[in-house]
Parts: C-alpha cells; sequence; structure tokens
C-alpha cells in the first residue's frame, strides 16, 4: 500500500509541475499578445521564440473561429482553455491523487 501511495504522490507532483508549465505558456501567450500590440521586430531572437512557441497552438484555434477582421480573439480562447484544463483537470486530479495517496500512506 505504501508503494502505491507513493505512485499516487508522485503523480500529484507530475500534475502539479504540467500546470505550472501552463502557466508559464500564459505568460508567453501574454507576451505574444503584447508583441502583436507595438509591432517588434520579427528578427528578434525573443521575438522569434514568442511567435514559434504561440502561433501553432493559436493557428489551430484560428481555424476554428469566425472571421472577426482586425480583431484575433484567438489569445482569449487559448487562456480559457487553460484554465479550464488547469482547474478542471489538473487541480480535480491533483487533489484526488493527494487524498488517496495519503490516505493509503496513513492506513497503510
Amino acid at each position: 500500500m505504501v508503494l502505491l501511495a507513493n505512485i499516487l504522490l508522485a503523480l500529484a507532483k507530475l500534475m502539479e509541475l504540467a500546470s505550472g508549465l501552463l502557466t508559464l505558456y500564459k505568460y508567453i501567450l501574454l507576451a505574444s499578445v503584447v508583441v502583436s500590440w507595438v509591432n517588434a521586430d520579427p528578427y528578434n531572437p525573443l521575438v522569434n521564440f514568442i511567435h514559434r512557441v504561440t502561433e501553432p497552438v493559436l493557428r489551430k484555434i484560428r481555424r476554428h473561429m469566425p472571421d472577426t477582421g482586425m480583431l484575433d480573439l484567438s489569445p482569449l480562447v487559448a487562456f480559457a482553455a487553460i484554465y479550464v484544463l488547469q482547474i478542471v483537470v489538473f487541480d480535480t486530479a491533483y487533489h484526488y491523487l493527494i487524498s488517496t495517496g495519503m490516505s493509503l500512506k496513513i492506513g497503510g
């Protein structure tokens, strides 16, 4: 039982790490929005990195959205999807794994 408890607690830590990576991606998305407002140099390595990291996700979202002209709402959809993923999936799984792992550890 202790082995199973430790495995569940390790999975909870992985969920926490994945949620942290999604938070980092939200900041990169925010940087992408700011870069699009200021018309930054596309040859700048930082701007190029931000574009390469965010554009594949935003392109997939734009493909399924109606055309809104010059207003790009795909970053808002990406933010909402990340929040839902973090709250519904990762937080729920994290709390379940922690509670189950701790109860197995205490009971075992």
